[in-house]
């Protein structure tokens, strides 16, 4: 094996003399670390994927905290190692550590977190070759073999699998993520609108949404218009106030999916889902489904640029406007058609 670059990429002087008598088929373990919610977590898949092409005699561990598995892609691994998160705070110091360590040894450590406790967990595990994405040159320096450059105008898959390029590793354009699940059989055609998000900043005011929803069922009579309830407490208000001037017209109605499969399901049976920036709407990525997002800014991050996925952003800060996200609407609309 060899580096396959020679610019915009950190490197310790002596990490290519490690792979240069090696092969990509000598490699036969690799620990992937991702600390991660749902949407960013199934946005891992990905990679997990094409590691497993690259790399095809070696065993792959996912390391995963505690309070972050939902979405979990143990289809996908051999083995999860999880060590305690914010939902485990009783857990000592002595046995995190503990914890930490029995990821062991690997060839290839990729950590795709960066974060204080995958840091811990580089640092305290032995690996040929450690390779990561930081934002900060230091923390390449101090941590890692290779570094990756990573910038919130790259969706963040690509930067991920800049991992595997750097050994000559050709992966799929568009991203590969063979989510599982069957989408549900309805008799009318359906998008979707999920109104939440992870906290409530990021949700577009409740009257535009309302509007967007009146405008496209208007303009899409064939269709369902299912605005999918969320679980937070909070969620159920602020989906009530959207529903209720709307309630009279007999294409839309509010819908639940309890579980992440059930959501899924509902996602890949859509010719549409339109969503805050969140976890839902990554969901909707990895199944195959077009979406909108409606960003307040800094889009580029969670953005794939194929031609079934789109964004709505104002020019300055603040929320889009209806007709932005209407005109983004029916352009994927159109296109899917």
């Amino acid at each position: 094996m060899k580096f396959w670059f020679h610019r915009g990429v950190w490197a310790r002087k002596n990490a290519e003399n490690k792979i240069k008598n090696l092969t990509r088929a000598d490699i036969k373990s690799i620990a992937i670390i991702r600390h991660a919610a749902l949407g960013d977590m199934v946005l891992t898949r990905s990679f997990i994927i094409e590691a497993r092409k690259a790399f095809p005699n070696a065993k792959i561990t996912l390391s995963v905290v505690s309070n972050y598995t939902r979405g979990l892609p143990d289809d996908l691994v051999d083995r999860v190692h999880i060590v305690s998160g914010s939902d485990q705070a009783e857990t000592s110091f002595l046995e995190q550590l503990k914890q930490i360590k029995t990821l062991g040894y690997h060839d290839f450590i990729f950590d795709l977190a960066t974060s204080n406790r995958s840091i811990k967990i580089c640092l305290l595990n032995k690996a040929l070759l450690k390779i990561g994405f930081p934002y900060r040159q230091i923390q390449a320096r101090l941590i890692y073999d290779i570094a990756i450059c990573r910038s919130d105008l790259n969706f963040e898959v690509a930067d991920m699998l800049n991992q595997l390029h750097i050994f000559g590793v050709k992966t799929s354009y568009p991203h590969q993520y063979n989510m599982p699940g069957t989408a549900i059989n309805r008799e009318r055609p359906y998008i979707i609108y999920f109104t939440g998000a992870s906290v409530q900043v990021k949700c577009w005011p409740a009257e535009r949404f309302t509007e967007l929803i009146k405008k496209m069922a208007a303009e899409y009579p064939q269709h369902d218009h299912l605005i999918l309830e969320g679980i937070l407490p909070w969620e159920k208000d602020y989906v009530e106030q959207i529903f209720t001037p709307v309630n009279n017209l007999k294409n839309i109605s509010l819908i639940k999916a309890d579980t992440v499969e059930e959501t899924t399901s509902l996602i890949m049976g859509a010719n549409l889902l339109v969503a805050n920036d969140t976890g839902i709407r990554h969901l909707a990525i990895v199944s195959g489904t077009p979406t909108v997002g409606i960003f307040f800014g800094d889009p580029y991050r969670y953005w794939p640029r194929y031609n079934i996925h789109e964004v709505a952003l104002p020019e300055t800060d603040g929320p889009p406007d209806v007709n932005e996200v209407y005109a983004m609407c029916n352009k994927i609309l159109v296109h899917a058609d």
